[in-house]
């Protein structure tokens, strides 16, 4: 293993030798800047950096493991806010511009550690005109991730106190402080360029005394980034294809190109208040002079020490990708994090056999004779099949050389000659391991190939295919096919009207067992009469032959005859037979079909060994809450005819080769037992402690960056790439890598990428991110508001409880708390509070156990009174229930009680609990709205819609009821409306798109986000870190596609402007229950009066 030590030894020091050349030149991705007098600041490798204006080299000013970002100079330029991870979550902060110690501001608990798309909780923007204040955008008050609000922090200490706009994005305050330019909507960080759906922001001026607006930009594609100098406001737009700058005259309000940047987007602009803007472009810093409108390029250094770049031995127990057994059990064999390693059971060392920080190796197996490990490596740049021995010495043997796609699932043939694989088009493969012929087996144009097995001696390969059977989506369904080493031909052996996967080979040769949903007696709904199947797989077993016998016959106790011993020759004769490759008559074989007698249930993972299956049983699927069953191990015993648990509470296995032990997955934990009925017992600990890799985070970026390139060419929902040059793009964007000093510079530089093909959905997350531990908070699910007068802090608000449901729980209106309204909190657990200390600031690091609070109706310790209570950790549940119920009051009260409302936040678990919660007690109401504002999407619309649809077609009237039942039952007769706005999106996209389709009602509010390619996982990438790809695009019954990059448009367009909502108005809930009001006028609806009896006396 020598030479391949030295080949990564050599590659770590290249990368050394060219990080220090590049320490001589421009460094690029300085991110985040601002500009004063003669000084720059950013963001370079996560920390603050200080520059000459003209440019030079840069002197840090911040150094810690979290990030610090959104830099901005106070007036005078004597300080600097930014946002900062200190103490674990984004909290606002200043530092002296000469540097010191930073001062935190903020202390709400932040929402985070969020995914790249959605950017960062407290984000700086600016300072206040007297530079008392520092202004940034918090998510404190939203009950969603859009729904933010800018907030200004005293300096000298204290609450935050928030602007008046109900939802705002990106701001900036006017010179004389009386006004703010900002957008409503923010998406300052989504991987999207060109946007022009529902949620491009616009800029408007918004009066801090009046609450009048003035509009300032009207186009269909994104206006950000305000700044306001003098009379003027400058922004970014993408309009013309690039991010430029223009300029906003309030005067003469006309709008005016500064820049006209045609390959790379301006970035992050940051202004000096007087006559500069400083902003990113490819990379580098570029200062824009407003006098001359000439854009000057820095030449910035950065001498930073490469932290975040340096090699390291890391342990990696939490990143396994896969694990297996060698063919006896010995050892194990462990994926994780891109590198292959095998693991004593028991004594003797840990091998990394692959150690390679420039590769994603994965899929790893052990060869049938113990000597070589299978894997597929990128290493090549595309994934092959590489060969190395068990022991780790020796180079690894490339395999195949033909890899264009991402492949799956490696697997020996039992007499180690063939190795069988799929890939990403649903092909599957063999390759001759001697001769390295590869031979394409099967092509499920339906699906992806997991499950395919070898047959005892590897003459014939067992997999599922999926079919179309009338409307059933790709996958739903699957037939067994067998293919034959001998003739090449493949045999499909069962039906198309079962689903039917998971075959598996029993040892000697007889029977191919498989999994088959064929249990039709479905759970029935506790809320309406209507079915969900679970449970229904059994396992099945075919005779391979037409002389095999039943495997589960009659079974009676017999004389048992001694039989004479063999004649010479015959055991060898019978050692040559077991050499070849088993026969099957494929004649009646789907026919020829047992169950085996184990209950149906959700299994998974079928295995056969002799004397056993093996297979794990999965607890039942529940949206927004665990299984009540853990997933488990279990054998069937062909001998006893029952099965056995063997393990419990886990999350995968693997079997070694001979079938005698099993590694079983325990949720991070592993265990090796025996494969028989007494296994449970024979548990021992594998432990992970030594899987240890040598990390090259310069390696393992490029990787990174090279694995997300070909994720989107491989699973791009179109192969044109909407006619973006994706190679090119590549080349464009790859010789940022060079510059990458933190992981967030890498997903910069990807989402920069991708967003470029111009979709929704184009995501990247995560990776290596040391950030502290989040300090917490104690919350009590109330606001606080300073009393300027006595320097003291209330009670503002408490927020509305189900406390019920744990979710709905607010502190401070449980049993036997004594708080209300107005009240005054004095002391926090015995520390006296004063408005120069936010209440938040006591609060931290006690979520864990109950606060003590020292409360009375008037700001003096006289007769105050203490209450104790247990707090929440976040209030955005409180917040969105305020929203609800609030909304239902309007209704009720706009519509005379005739009208329901309900509002779903979101189509996953939140959304159909919310759907479940408030549709069913309003089926009678003689109408209904149903909100879907700022729906985030998920994949429940179709059943939300599903059951709208459900109308009643008959009554039923009993003698004890004195109200009509319907036909079908649960089912709505009153009028729908559905209202939207520019962030409802995806599914939340769908929703009132096919709501309209549908024929359910009107669409009310604002035009939709337009993000509907669907996506999925494909697999974390070698650090931990996440990307989605866009792959399930959305089409109209003609097949055209529809609503990506335009959004949903309203059928009545209504704005909810910022004055109208703080005058507690509603524009578009009025209008919607205006219109509902008009149709149930127009076309009332009711179910009938009970009729008279029949009589059914002869006449």
């Amino acid at each position: 293993m020598k030479p391949r030590t030295l080949t990564v030894c050599a590659l770590a020091l290249c990368v050394a030798l060219t990080s220090a050349s590049l320490a001589m030149s421009q460094t690029k991705l300085l991110r985040f800047p601002d500009i004063h007098g003669d000084k720059v600041v950013f963001t370079y490798g996560g920390d603050l950096w200080l520059a000459p204006d003209s440019g030079g080299t840069a002197w840090r000013l911040t150094a810690h493991p979290g990030q610090e970002l959104f830099a901005k100079f106070s007036l005078d330029g004597q300080w600097i806010a930014f946002t900062g991870q200190y103490d674990g979550d984004e909290q606002v902060y200043v530092v002296p511009t000469s540097g010191g110690t930073p001062r935190q501001l903020t202390f709400y608990p932040a929402r985070g550690p969020l995914p790249q798309r959605w950017g960062y909780d407290n984000q700086v923007y600016d300072w206040s005109p007297d530079g008392s204040a520092v202004l940034f955008r918090s998510m404190r008050y939203g009950y969603d991730l859009s729904n933010t609000r800018l907030f200004l922090a005293p300096v000298a200490g204290g609450l935050a106190e928030p602007l008046p706009m109900p939802e705002s994005g990106a701001g900036a305050l006017s010179p004389d402080g009386t006004k703010v330019v900002y957008s409503p909507l923010v998406r300052d960080f989504r991987a999207w360029k060109r946007y022009q759906g529902g949620w491009a922001q616009e800029l408007y001026i918004f009066d801090l005394d009046s609450y009048d607006l003035e509009r300032v930009t009207d186009h269909p594609r994104a206006d950000r980034d305000p700044m306001w100098i003098d009379d003027t406001i400058y922004f970014t737009s993408d309009r013309d294809g690039r991010n430029n700058l223009y300029a906003y005259d309030t005067s003469t309000q006309v709008t005016e190109q500064l820049t006209e940047e045609d390959l790379w987007d301006i970035r992050w602009p940051g202004d000096d208040g007087e006559s500069r803007i400083v902003y990113e472009l490819d990379g580098e810093l570029h200062v824009y002079t407003i006098a001359t409108g000439t854009s000057t390029p820095l030449t910035i250094t950065v001498p930073d020490d490469g932290l975040w770049k340096r090699p390291s031995r890391i342990g990696v127990e939490k990143l396994v990708e896969g694990y297996s057994l060698s063919p006896k059990g010995e050892r194990a064999l462990f994926v994780a994090r891109g590198d292959v390693f095998t693991v004593p059971i028991e004594k003797g060392p840990t091998r990394n056999l692959t150690r390679s920080s420039n590769a994603h190796d994965k899929w790893a197996s052990w060869s049938p004779d113990g000597s070589k490990i299978a894997y597929f490596s990128d290493i090549t740049g595309e994934e092959e099949i590489f060969l190395i021995d068990q022991a780790g010495t020796g180079e690894p043997e490339q395999l195949t050389d033909n890899g264009a796609e991402m492949r799956y699932a490696l697997r020996w043939s039992p007499d180690g000659e063939r190795i069988a694989f799929s890939d990403k088009h649903g092909k599957l493969y063999v390759v001759n391991v001697s001769t390295k012929g590869v031979t394409e087996v099967a092509d499920d144009p339906e699906g992806l190939i997991f499950d395919h097995a070898w047959s005892p001696n590897g003459g014939h390969l067992a997999f599922s295919m999926g079919i179309v059977n009338d409307w059933n989506v790709a996958g739903t369904f699957s037939s067994i096919y067998i293919w034959s080493v001998a003739d090449g031909q493949t045999t499909k052996i069962t039906t198309d009207m079962f689903n039917d996967f998971g075959p598996t080979w029993d040892p000697s040769g007889d029977y191919l067992y498989y999994m088959s949903d064929r249990s039709y007696a479905p759970q029935i709904s506790a809320i309406e009469w209507n079915f969900a199947t679970d449970r229904e797989t059994f396992i099945y077993a075919l005779a391979l032959r037409s002389d095999v016998e039943h495997p589960f016959a009659p079974e009676s106790d017999e004389v048992t005859l001694e039989e004479d011993e063999s004649e010479d020759g015959e055991d060898d004769e019978g050692d040559d037979e077991a050499k070849s490759f088993i026969d099957i008559d494929f004649e009646g074989l789907g026919d020829r079909v047992a169950r085996v007698p184990v209950e149906a249930d959700n299994y998974a993972g079928l295995n056969a060994v002799e004397g056993h299956l093996v297979y794990a049983r999965i607890g039942p699927f529940y949206y927004g809450r665990s299984s009540d069953i853990k997933s488990s191990l279990h054998l069937f015993s062909f001998e006893k005819r029952e099965a056995s648990t063997l393990a419990e509470d886990i999350d995968g296995y693997a079997l070694s080769h001979d079938g005698k032990k099993v590694l079983v997955g325990h949720n991070g934990s592993y265990k090796l037992y025996d494969v028989s009925t007494n296994g449970k017992d024979s548990a021992k600990a594998v432990s992970t402690a030594g899987l240890k890799v040598d990390r090259v985070p310069e390696q393992e970026w490029a990787q990174i960056f090279n694995e997300v390139w070909r994720r989107y060419r491989d699973f791009f929902y179109v192969d044109n790439m909407h006619g973006y040059d994706w190679e090119g793009l590549r080349a464009q964007y790859e010789p940022w890598l060079a510059h990458v000093a933190h992981r967030s510079d890498l997903n910069y530089l990807i989402s920069e990428m991708i967003s470029e093909l111009g979709v929704g959905h184009a995501y990247i997350a995560g990776g290596d991110f040391e950030i502290p531990e989040r300090p917490g908070g104690a919350l009590p699910g109330a606001e606080f508001e300073l009393d300027r007068a006595s320097n003291r802090y209330r009670i503002a608000k408490i927020l509305p409880a189900h406390n019920e449901e744990d979710g709905y729980r607010s502190p401070l209106t449980e049993i036997g708390i004594d708080v209300s309204e107005g009240d005054y909190v004095l002391a926090i657990d015995g520390q006296e509070l004063l408005g120069d200390t936010s209440p938040y600031e006591l609060l931290q690091h006690k979520a864990d156990r109950a606060v003590e609070l020292t409360v009375n109706s008037t700001p003096s310790m006289s007769g105050a009174r203490t209450i104790t209570y247990k707090p929440i950790t976040q209030e955005r549940s409180l917040r969105y229930l305020a929203m609800q119920l609030d909304n239902q009051r309007r209704v009720d009260e706009l519509s005379g009680g005739r009208l329901g409302y309900m509002h779903l936040p979101d189509m996953g678990a939140s959304g159909i609990q919310e759907f479940v919660k408030w549709y069913y007690p309003q089926l009678r109401k003689e109408g209904l709205v149903i909100d879907a504002r700022g729906n985030g999407g998920g994949n429940v619309s179709e059943m939300v819609i599903e059951r709208l649809l459900r109308q009643p077609i008959g009554t039923r009237f009993s003698r004890n009821s004195s109200s009509p039942g319907t036909y079908p039952g649960r089912a709505n007769l009153g009028h729908l409306i559905c209202l939207l706005d520019e962030d409802s999106a995806s599914d939340g996209d769908m929703f009132p798109h096919f709501f309209r389709e549908a024929g359910l009602g009107l669409l009310v509010g604002k035009r939709s986000w337009g993000g509907v390619v669907g996506i999925t996982n494909r697999g974390n990438l070698i650090d931990g870190g996440g990307v989605n790809v866009p792959e399930f695009g959305l089409n109209d019954m003609d097949g055209n596609w529809i609503l990506e990059g335009v959004g949903v448009v309203p059928d009545i367009e209504v704005h909810n402007d910022a004055k109208s909502l703080l005058e507690g108005r509603d524009p578009q809930l009025e209008r919607a229950v205006e219109e509902l009001l008009a149709a149930m006028d127009a076309d009332p609806r009711s179910l009938p009066e009970r009729p008279d009896p029949p009589v059914k006396t002869p006449q």
